[in-house]
């Protein structure tokens, strides 16, 4: 059998600048994948791509085929009632600021028990309620049930981002993109998320695309690594084989470029750029 998410040959662009250059990536069933590359590298967009979010000034080109529950699809040719029913049921996303994905003016409660009314329309007012706050419990809200009528401001940073899992898992989709999640919270708070996220994906065998621009936090979540430099994939190996022993000059200068407690502080940190190994390499 195929993976569950195989991309072929993606190619995005936005008028004449080329967003993404022809990348291919494979997620099998249950596999956690960890997308890596500094901002503007083309991660998000992918993402988006997945799920036919990039609106129309997008120029999309290449394959991303999905096998679902509904046998193999390509996701760039579905009519967009079809892509309307993977949403949220199948394949579903936590994007990275919480305070911007959630509605400021509809109680959190409301919003996760939605995503159960769109895709099963026969429960009741009173069931999509019943499942809503189970969801919450899962993602450790504490007292789920009265803070049900809450609003997104009456909650914390951390407790926001675990509304937003609660949004993306209460279909027990097969397929959990995760857009740096944890980028906007404390050190404290981004450790609890993890673990968190660990937890429910073992819970309920999710496949995961994990993005993020954190090597360190990459290491925590993923079996499997693919790093992205301008649009295409640079290195793609084992988890533990790519951090400790990376052979593309841009892997390497990101994993140089990570502070750690041995490192000098008066020297400048390494950067992230076009070295001349980089060059022969023939990344630009």
């Amino acid at each position: 059998m195929g993976a569950l998410l195989d991309i072929r040959d993606l190619q995005i662009r936005f008028g004449s600048a080329e967003a993404v250059r022809g990348i291919s990536l494979q997620l099998a069933e249950g596999e956690v994948l960890g997308l890596v590359g500094e901002s503007g590298s083309g991660k998000s967009v992918t993402a988006l791509a997945i799920l036919g979010l990039l609106g129309p000034a997008a120029r999309v080109a290449g394959q991303i085929l999905w096998r679902g529950a509904g046998g193999e699809a390509d996701l760039l040719r579905l009519p967009e009632s079809a892509l309307r029913r993977l949403r949220g049921r199948e394949i579903a996303m936590i994007f990275q600021e919480p305070m911007t994905a959630l509605n400021p003016v509809m109680t959190i409660g409301r919003q996760v028990a939605e995503g159960a009314e769109v895709h099963f329309p026969s429960w009741t007012g009173r069931e999509a309620k019943r499942r809503a706050i189970a969801a919450l419990e899962a993602v450790a809200i504490p007292e789920a049930a009265r803070r049900y009528g809450d609003y997104p401001h009456q909650f914390s940073g951390g407790q926001r981002q675990r509304i937003l899992i609660a949004m993306a898992l209460i279909n027990r989709p097969r397929l959990l993109i995760a857009d740096e999640p944890t980028t906007a919270l404390d050190v404290t708070v981004q450790a609890q998320v993890l673990e968190l996220l660990k937890a429910l994906q073992r819970q309920y065998g999710l496949a995961m695309l994990f993005i993020s621009h954190d090597l360190a936090v990459v290491g925590q979540m993923a079996s499997r690594v693919a790093v992205m430099r301008a649009g295409q994939v640079v290195e793609t190996g084992a988890c533990r084989q790519l951090l400790t022993n990376p052979e593309h000059p841009y892997t390497k200068s990101l994993l140089a470029a990570v502070p750690t407690l041995r490192t000098d502080r008066n020297q400048p940190l390494a950067m992230v750029g076009n070295s001349d190994e980089e060059t022969k390499a023939g990344v630009y």
